[in-house]
């Protein structure tokens, strides 16, 4: 696996996964409706921000990731960073391996920390595998999620020093 700066051109592999995320209602606070061209300007950042897709042996896309700080001005110093494994690939790794090439990204560009302001507690499968990688669940926003199956779950805030 390989992962690399996203170009334009990988928006047409990213969208149909993205779509189908989003759409889901379970994960991201995304609206799930959001067409392609919103989808594409929330995700596909420009500098200094970044955003990477990790591709296989044959160049097909896995998944995706886009970093960014955290907060502006005297919050600059915080980053953060988001992630989707196309659904038809998950199980391979992916998903550790973009967070851990954020993390990375993070401690080169000097940011003193990554934060994730939303990560729903019902993404069992996301929080597990932050905390492997040293977040620990710093609050959580009871019922800051309206899940479309659970009703009204948690909204943790995961923080770890770098």
């Amino acid at each position: 696996m390989l992962i690399r700066e996203a170009t334009e051109e990988d928006w047409a592999a990213v969208w149909p996964f993205f779509r189908k995320i989003v759409a889901a209602g379970e994960t991201f606070t995304y609206p799930v409706g959001m067409g392609a061209e919103q989808g594409h300007d929330w995700w596909m950042l420009p500098p200094p921000n970044r955003t990477v897709v990790a591709v296989d042996d044959a160049g097909e896309v896995l998944g995706t990731a886009k970093m960014n700080n955290n907060q502006a001005g005297n919050g600059a110093h915080v980053a953060s960073a988001s992630y989707m494994v196309d659904p038809a690939r998950t199980g391979r790794g992916v998903g550790r391996a973009l967070c851990a090439y954020t993390l990375d990204w993070a401690r080169a560009e000097g940011f003193r920390a990554m934060q994730f302001n939303g990560v729903v507690e019902t993404n069992t499968h996301a929080v597990s595998l932050y905390r492997s990688l040293g977040f620990e669940i710093i609050g959580t926003v009871p019922e800051g999620f309206r899940h479309p199956e659970r009703g009204y779950v948690g909204l943790h805030i995961m923080h770890r020093p770098l």
